[in-house]
């Protein structure tokens, strides 16, 4: 309905606009000051008082005046009314507008926009296959899937692909110290989980390259360095060795993302551009492009031309290909086969970024369907995560701590209420690890991702506070008011449809009205936080959604209303927005319980 009324605003303002001459070119359309009691207001007023050499309050009633409501001349469904204050001109909407939002939102699937007809591949962590996920790299998932997400729900069709890096040196050095090390001489793994197994390799190959002599060092290097010769001349053997290794890890890695509801579509690997000729293909162009040099014993690509300093290297001396030229056939293949690329990147891979986007560019590829859009790092008080060294915070302990941490937040919740014994020990672990993940992933979700994180695990975990167990709670409210009316009323809910729902008449009071527009406004939220690949533009949205819908609890009685049509529309009103925080929270990730 916001999506619909925005659409009729912009109308009108152009319309006056066009009657007094005026440029149309910024209507100045925008959420209204908090103290002006209006669903959308236009600032145009600011942008033309000069032209118009008068002030902007004269210029706001002059473009008011000039908007035709007649009905017999202009077909606006929802503007009720037009009115200035000081410089804005103020849209008001009319009852249909609370009717057809109450009846829209009655839809579980309410949010999702319709089909754009684009199909998008959005990928994201591709962390290198050498262990479990840690913390840092878990910023990545979480926000990528969010950003998935969001994609979907703007009505795009989105797979999720994974890119893994299983041909470059720290995979060499992984499948290395798997084939070198007895297992028996390794430390206890931290987990029982293959991933967690198959690390203690790679942290003691490491620490054997460094603290080795000379002459045992050589020989590794040597073993190494015929791994990843092995990779780029598409050799079965070598290809099938380092395999065993990475479907490993992959498969451990996997049960962490499961933990977070973060699902891929398919893992791409980086040997398939090797092994299809695709890698070999890019090569042989980049060496026939104006702007390809030999220098330091190495074909690069000098990116001058597209005021890049660093040159991009493609092909070793050794004529061994890089990570980046395997992209670069990555990326032509997903241009290929989607109408954009989204790819969720670490703050640090900023250059790499510019360079594949200006090399794709000299390739003659059209960049505009790719977006790379960027995250900042998580640090936890206890300081820096290195997976290479062992010292990492891995997800899966920040995850435990998150889920002990709310499962005691519930336990002194239930202790100070005389606790209610018609929880289960399985509702409370459920109850637990929804709240527990859920504060990880609304928490850094929220933040814009190009800011720095420090998790701090009071203030993620808050009930009571602008967290994610204050939106959750909002959602079993809503369960809860559903099913007192289902077991002390003679309504039936399950019978409430966007057609046969009680009309929004009922609903008059300021608090009815101000979470009625909340829900309206909740599919251009959508879609403006698509647009900006922005899903904290929705976390922030379901916090103030929450605001207003514990508002609307305090001042508004469902059961004890003056009669059965106010309590009617006000439990239509409960399930509106009980589908709008749901679907809000699933976008960024979020369970909604059912109960808390």
């Amino acid at each position: 309905m916001f999506r619909a009324f925005r659409s009729e605003v912009e109308h009108a303002i152009e319309s006056a606009l066009q009657t007094l001459a005026f440029p149309t070119d910024d209507l100045g359309v925008e959420t209204p000051p908090k103290d002006v009691p209006a669903t959308l207001a236009s600032s145009v007023a600011f942008r033309l008082a000069r032209s118009a050499n008068d002030s902007p309050p004269v210029v706001a009633d002059d473009i008011a005046a000039a908007i035709d409501l007649d009905p017999d001349s202009q077909s606006y469904e929802y503007i009720e009314h037009v009115d200035t204050r000081g410089p804005y001109v103020n849209f008001h909407v009319n009852d249909e507008y609370y009717t057809d939002t109450l009846a829209a939102g009655q839809d579980p699937e309410y949010g999702h926009l319709p089909d754009t007809g684009q199909s998008v591949v959005v990928e994201h962590t591709s962390a290198n296959p050498t262990g479990p996920i840690h913390v840092g790299r878990g910023r990545n998932t979480i926000f990528g899937d969010a950003v998935a997400r969001l994609l979907e729900y703007n009505g795009d069709t989105v797979d999720r692909h994974y890119y893994l890096n299983d041909a470059g040196r720290q995979v060499g050095v992984f499948t290395w110290a798997y084939e070198k090390f007895d297992p028996d001489s390794l430390p206890d793994p931290e987990r029982d989980r293959i991933d967690y197994e198959l690390v203690r390799y790679y942290r003691r190959g490491n620490e054997f390259l460094e603290n080795a002599d000379d002459t045992a060092v050589e020989s590794a290097e040597a073993e190494i360095a015929a791994i990843i010769n092995g990779l780029d001349a598409g050799d079965t053997e070598t290809y099938e060795r380092v395999e065993t290794v990475v479907d490993q890890v992959i498969e451990g890695m996997q049960l962490s993302f499961g933990r977070l509801s973060a699902a891929f579509d398919e893992f791409i690997k980086e040997t398939r551009f090797i092994r299809n000729g695709d890698a070999d293909a890019v090569v042989e162009r980049l060496k026939a492009a104006d702007s390809a040099v030999y220098e330091d014993d190495a074909w690069q690509i000098d990116l001058s031309s597209h005021d890049i300093e660093k040159n991009l290297v493609f092909l070793r001396s050794d004529g061994t290909t890089l990570y980046t030229t395997r992209d670069l056939a990555h990326h032509e293949w997903k241009f290929n086969n989607y109408d954009a690329s989204v790819t969720v990147l670490g703050e640090d891979h900023k250059l790499q970024a510019e360079q594949l986007d200006a090399t794709l560019q000299i390739l003659g590829n059209d960049t505009d369907q790719l977006r790379q859009p960027f995250y900042s790092w998580v640090n936890l008080p206890e300081g820096g995560m290195s997976t290479r060294e062992g010292t990492g915070v891995d997800l899966d302990d920040l995850l435990d701590e998150a889920i002990a941490r709310a499962r005691q937040e519930v336990y002194d919740r239930l202790d100070s209420r005389d606790r209610d014994d018609s929880l289960t020990d399985d509702d409370i672990d459920r109850i637990a690890r929804q709240v527990g993940v859920g504060a990880v992933r609304y928490d850094i979700v929220s933040k814009q991702p190009t800011k720095g994180i420090t998790f701090e695990w009071d203030r993620a975990l808050d009930f009571e506070a602008q967290s994610a167990p204050y939106i959750q709670y909002v959602h079993a409210r809503c369960c809860g008011i559903e099913a007192e009316v289902e077991s002390s009323t003679t309504l039936n809910i399950a019978d409430f449809t966007s057609e046969s729902i009680p009309g929004a008449t009922a609903l008059h009071s300021d608090a009815e009205r101000a979470l009625l527009r909340e829900i309206a406004r909740f599919p251009s939220v959508v879609e403006s936080a698509a647009t900006d690949l922005e899903p904290h533009v929705v976390a922030t949205f379901a916090r103030s959604f929450a605001e207003q819908f514990n508002t609307f609890y305090r001042e508004c009685s469902v059961l004890n209303a003056e009669s059965e049509a106010v309590t009617a529309a006000r439990i239509a009103l409960v399930r509106a927005a009980r589908n709008t925080v749901a679907n809000a929270l699933d976008i960024v990730g979020v369970d909604a319980p059912q109960s808390m």
